[in-house]
């Protein structure tokens, strides 16, 4: 409870840095200056709720796509997980019962519509002048300032009270961009293919275009997810990150807003310094980036092997743990990526043919033909999307659970290999998954690190994820009526959750799928990255404009995050 506490004795004892107010004149001064997209927040249900806003008609539409990703991720005041549309710690919210939206004891007297951690006022992002406007606006007011995509956000870094949102999601540039002939500028490389991408951009997007180009882009899970903001400046990780890297392994150009309000372009020889922090040193921190040039590669054909077990008890899950453990370092030299969860399990290569994939995951398959009622599947896919399409729609089917419109505590830790070596290594290791799993069974290997690619030595996330095998998360979840005390119960659950863990690892986790209370964040998220990454914070943004949780040089007395627990 003391990391609780602690955050709570800051805020309460007068240390928090105040705000200045802006003014109904400097609002209507902004909306001029930006052409008139700036917009006042609104929660994402709010015309369920009893009040003048009420409307049956856009209540119905909000129930209907309550736990859509696509429609969550397309609206400025929504977020895949309303916690962060709510404030935590005094309760105020707007959100709905995410297993029936329809439950009005959710939206019906005594509860109200409230604005929770909504951003006082969004703009809609047109132009790197709107972001150098926006800066300037909270320099002169003390308005703090949150850049918001999709909304994909576990931490809470996109969302805070009284804030200006500078929502990018329609920053997609008029097409996505090939180009088989992009030397970044001022550089004098070997051509390369990249597709340009707007920050607007979202995976599927992307995969669409790379499969109608004929060529491969490394990117994320979820379709909706932005493809070049959070996901990209954080590392970004793939089930092709085992043999093709992480995103940041993979990015040659950015084009981004400081926040004196340059635009800048940033590459290995132009801003290089500027380049290395926004390869891992996590959205929101540096600028604001408009775009990012990503290298592609031709097609590949992808083997996959994947086991679903409609009924899994803790028999089947220390078996499955422990053939997951026992076969990780010949996986990972035989290029497989992919995700296991509760009862079901995704691996997928680049590197083997079908006789030499079906070899190598010979385990995995008889292990899946040994349980009565499970599914095995053994396919060759010709493309990255003709696999992601299939994937996701099993995913969906064996998770029972839609991606969105839940709040949810997370945690998670990087597993290096030195934690395979022998035969006592892998026992204590599958003895903490178990003891993970026994505080929640919700415990997902992403076999997504980047272990058999090294990478440039350029790049400022954890040098952690180069040695690493598995990024392990857990999750716990609560509805709208959860109380103050259970959501810290939630976020005290996933710590526990992987404590044992922690206890054997060293300290390395993934900045934008971690514990919101991680310990020992700078170096759990960076390493000995972070000193650097933090000069480079005061050189590009001594004033702070740009601050989130537990991002570079963050300002932890901020009452941005007065609504955090």
């Amino acid at each position: 409870m003391f990391r609780y506490h602690l955050f709570a004795f800051l805020i309460a004892s007068g240390l928090s840095q105040t705000r200045a107010t802006a003014s109904p004149s400097d609002w209507t001064d902004l909306r001029a200056r930006i052409s008139g997209h700036l917009y006042e927040g609104v929660p994402f249900a709010r015309s369920c709720f009893d009040g003048d806003a009420h409307n049956d008609t856009a209540c119905a539409l909000v129930q209907a796509g309550y736990d859509d990703a696509t429609n969550r991720s397309s609206s400025a005041n929504a977020y895949l997980y309303p916690q962060w549309e709510s404030c935590q710690s005094s309760g105020a919210q707007c959100i709905l019962d995410y297993l029936d939206p329809t439950n009005e004891a959710a939206y019906s007297a005594p509860n109200t519509c409230e604005m929770g951690s909504i951003a006082t006022y969004y703009i809609d992002v047109q132009s790197s002048e709107d972001i150098a406007v926006a800066f300037n606006f909270s320099r002169k007011t003390g308005t703090p300032l949150v850049i918001k995509n999709t909304g994909h956000d576990f931490i809470g870094r996109s969302s805070a009270p009284g804030s200006l949102a500078l929502w990018t999601h329609n920053l997609k540039i008029a097409s996505i961009i090939l180009n088989t002939n992009f030397i970044p500028q001022g550089s004098d490389i070997t051509p390369q293919t990249v597709m340009t991408m707007g920050a607007g951009v979202q995976w599927l997007e992307a995969y669409n275009f790379a499969d109608a180009h004929n060529v491969t882009i490394v990117g994320g899970t979820d379709p909706t997810v932005g493809s070049v903001g959070g996901w990209l400046q954080g590392g970004g990780h793939s089930a092709l990150s085992n043999t093709m890297g992480l995103g940041v392994d993979r990015v040659l150009e950015f084009k981004v807003v400081t926040p004196d309000g340059q635009t800048r372009i940033a590459n290995a020889v132009q801003n290089p310094d500027l380049f290395w922090a926004l390869r891992g040193g996590g959205g929101g921190t540096f600028g604001v980036v408009l775009e990012a040039s990503v290298l592609v590669s031709p097609p590949v054909t992808l083997q996959m092997a994947m086991i679903a077990i409609p009924s899994i008890n803790y028999t089947i899950t220390e078996r499955l743990y422990t053939l997951l453990v026992d076969n990780a370092l010949q996986w990972a030299d035989d290029g497989w990526g992919g995700y296991v969860s509760l009862g079901a399990a995704f691996f997928v290569t680049p590197k083997l043919d079908a006789a030499a994939a079906a070899s190598s995951m010979e385990p995995l398959i008889q292990f899946g033909l040994a349980i009565q009622n499970a599914e095995v599947m053994v396919k060759e896919y010709p493309s990255w999307l003709s696999f992601f399409s299939e994937f996701f729609a099993l995913q969906l089917a064996f998770s029972g659970r839609q991606p969105a419109g839940y709040s949810v505590a997370m945690s998670s830790r990087l597993i290096p290999k030195a934690n395979f070596q022998s035969v006592e290594d892998r026992k204590e290791l599958v003895d903490a998954l178990l003891k993970g799993y026994n505080v929640t069974d919700t415990i997902l290997f992403d076999v997504t690190a980047p272990t058999s690619f090294a990478g440039d030595g350029e790049t400022s996330v954890t040098e952690a994820w180069r040695e690493s095998v598995y990024h392990i998360t857990s999750k716990v979840f609560w509805n709208w009526d959860a109380t103050t005390e259970e959501k810290r119960g939630a976020y005290e659950t996933v710590g526990r959750a992987v404590g044992s863990l922690r206890a054997i690892t060293p300290d390395a986790a993934y900045s934008s799928e971690s514990d919101v209370y991680e310990p020992n964040h700078e170096v759990a998220f960076w390493g000995t990255n972070y000193a650097r990454l933090a000069e480079l914070k005061e050189q590009y943004d001594p004033e702070h404009l740009l601050d989130c949780w537990h991002c570079v040089g963050w300002q932890p007395t901020s009452s941005r995050f007065s609504c955090y627990l």
